[in-house]
């Protein structure tokens, strides 16, 4: 443990105010499912809203995959009291409908067969189903098909104060030092909560992979952690190419910049254009920003019409968006307060801790470190890269890890007058100590004590989840105040297509100009 931590560790918890207002929100990916367990063929319940523009319930990639979004919450608490709301509000509504509760995705038939999403016919809207058009094209729709949570997180103004910390050029140098540890550390929290460790054999039927059987159903690996996030997930040949560094703003946003406007051979192949309908938005190695693949982001409230790299450079890092967690099949909504208060403990570590500049060569070493936890994380004696590149056993780094997380977990349960986030350092320690105990391990033991596939083990938890849901009543407040926001979009979106006057042509170069 270095004196920088140590030292800003006490500056961290002499502001006993700030700490009681960090900032998170969630945002949540799950597909719709029919009765059979097969991927839901109809349109975005309209009882829902538009999914262009209602705050909290919108799609990802398919007009089948909700994602469900809450707004910056000060406490794990309330962020996901606001995440199980929307969860009722989504099930008072479907029409026979539940939503998957994995993040590897089963019953979706062919490529063809899984619907884009759909956002009227606005520029921006279509804009939105173009892109998703182009990642059909460069990846296949089924890897887009994949759910997982999105964790969003930021420090208040009086944090920063503490540390010593003050600007927009000092908060956004001090984000990107967080990402560099985040990257380098991330693999923890793909063995701790990685809940993806089998497939079902129609995912990989037209995909290379060195799986193993499970059952006539179903593929696994035997100490896998989070598939998802593996070669079978979000994985990209052209992007494979890409050095984006996290290092400065200026060069994150150079690098991404030239991902985005250098040309890729295959997908100038394909071209813009096919039957006078648009296949992709450009053919360079990234359509727009978000495109780029990571397990974490630097991020920025956007204006109408502002790219996020233009957003960045002008006003600098907002708060971080961790996109590595699965969805956690035995919970509601797939995750719970234990989850996010290890989160934040580990993003604070990640803050604190100091944070070497990175590199293409570093950059390689914890590819190599996340794949064989992804693949191996549960093998007993599994060895890592570390951070100098020396040999270093999983157990002992991850235990290093969750020390310091105690550390800050001790901090923050005094200042908030709890034990809660002591208790979940605890718990990872645990799974630490134990593989049984994560959820990757619970999986696979389920599907093995019942004797039934991936397939059917998800299909059981959709029901049981689908039955919670149902069984608690909403407050008839909340549903009216839902019944009036999703009218509202409806409008809001009607008045964006009203307004869109410029072909979508001349739209569409302004959108990708940066």
């Amino acid at each position: 443990m270095t004196d920088t931590f140590t030292t800003r560790l006490t500056q961290l918890c002499s502001d006993e105010v700030g700490l009681r207002h960090l900032k998170r929100g969630i945002e949540k990916e799950s597909l719709r499912i029919d009765a059979d367990g097969a991927l839901a063929r109809t349109p975005h319940p309209r009882a829902l809203g538009s999914p262009l523009t209602h705050p909290s319930i919108t799609t990802d990639f398919s007009e089948s995959q909700l994602e469900l979004i809450t707004g910056v919450h000060e406490t794990p608490q309330a962020c996901l009291q606001e995440l199980e709301q929307i969860h009722q509000l989504v099930y008072a509504n479907l029409d026979n409908e539940r939503l998957w509760p994995s993040s590897m995705p089963c019953l979706v038939g062919e490529d063809s067969d899984i619907p884009i999403g759909v956002y009227g016919t606005s520029n921006i809207g279509m804009a939105k189903t173009v892109y998703r058009r182009g990642l059909g094209v460069r990846y296949g729709r089924l890897m887009q098909t994949i759910s997982g949570i999105h964790y969003n997180f930021s420090l208040p103004e009086t944090v920063w104060n503490a540390l010593n910390i003050v600007g927009k050029d000092a908060k956004t140098a001090a984000y990107f030092g967080l990402i560099r540890n985040f990257r380098r550390w991330s693999w923890l929290l793909l063995y701790l909560f990685g809940a993806s460790p089998a497939v079902c054999r129609s995912f990989t039927r037209n995909l290379q992979h060195n799986l193993q059987p499970f059952d006539e159903g179903s593929l696994h690996l035997p100490y896998a952690t989070s598939l998802r996030m593996g070669p079978l997930g979000y994985q990209s040949n052209a992007q494979g190419s890409l050095h984006i560094s996290y290092n400065t703003l200026e060069e994150y946003a150079q690098s991404m910049e030239d991902a985005l406007t250098t040309e890729y051979p295959p997908y100038a192949h394909q071209g813009i254009m096919r039957d006078g309908e648009y296949q992709q938005l450009s053919t360079s190695i990234l359509q727009i920003e978000n495109e780029f693949y990571g397990t974490i982001r630097p991020k920025r409230t956007i204006e109408s019409g502002e790219r996020p790299i233009s957003a960045l450079r002008a006003r600098g890092v907002e708060y971080v968006e961790v996109r590595c967690i699965d969805l956690n099949p035995f919970l509601p909504v797939g995750i719970d307060v234990d989850e996010v208060g290890f989160l934040d403990c580990f993003l604070l570590l990640c803050l604190l801790a100091d944070s070497p500049p990175d590199s293409v060569a570093e950059s390689g070493r914890m590819s190599a470190n996340q794949l064989a936890v992804v693949e191996r994380g549960r093998e007993p004696g599994l060895r890592l890269s570390g951070d100098q590149g020396e040999e270093v056993e999983l157990t002992a780094w991850a235990m290093n890890l969750i020390d310091q997380c105690q550390e800050i977990a001790v901090c923050l349960d005094r200042v908030n007058g709890t034990d809660r986030y002591a208790a979940t350092c605890a718990l990872q320690r645990a799974k630490i100590q134990d593989a049984e105990l994560t959820p990757s391990a619970q999986v696979l033991a389920s599907m093995r004590d019942d004797q039934v596939p991936f397939f059917a083990f998800s299909q059981e938890r959709a029901v049981a989840i689908a039955s919670y849901f149902q069984s608690r009543s909403l407050d008839p407040d909340i549903t009216q105040q839902h019944q009036i926001r999703a009218a509202a979009s409806f409008q809001r979106q009607e008045e964006i297509e009203a307004a869109d006057t410029r072909p979508f042509a001349e739209f569409l170069q302004d959108y990708l100009k940066l």
